[in-house]
C-alpha cells in the first residue's frame, strides 16, 4: 500500500541505530529492513506514520510526524475519484 509520493515525514538515523529490530516487529506496512545489522527505510513512501517505529525505538534514531501520511490518503483519494476511498490500515 502506497500514499503520496515524498510526502511521508519518516527519517531514520543509521549512526543511532542499534539493530533490535524493534522497528521491525511494529510496522504494519513493513516498510523497514535489516541491512548491514542496521535498519534501513525499504519503501518510505509505504509508510502511513501511525509513528509505532518512533515510539519503539529504544535508541531514539526514528523521527516522524504521526498523521501526516493518513491525512494525505484521505486527500489523495477525495480528489481521484477512480479511487474506492483512502485506506489508513
Amino acid at each position: 500500500m502506497k500514499y503520496l509520493s515524498g510526502v511521508t515525514t519518516i527519517k531514520l538515523d543509521r549512526e543511532k541505530c542499534t539493530g533490535c529490530g524493534a522497528c521491525l516487529d511494529v510496522c504494519p506496512h513493513e516498510l523497514l529492513k535489516m541491512d548491514g545489522g542496521k535498519a534501513v527505510l525499504a519503501d518510505r513512501d509505504a509508510c502511513m506514520e501511525c509513528g509505532a517505529c518512533k515510539m519503539n525505538c529504544p535508541s531514539g534514531a526514528i523521527e516522524v510526524a504521526a498523521g501526516v501520511g493518513c491525512a494525505a490518503a484521505v486527500i489523495g483519494s477525495s480528489l481521484n475519484k477512480k479511487n474506492s476511498g483512502p485506506c489508513c490500515g
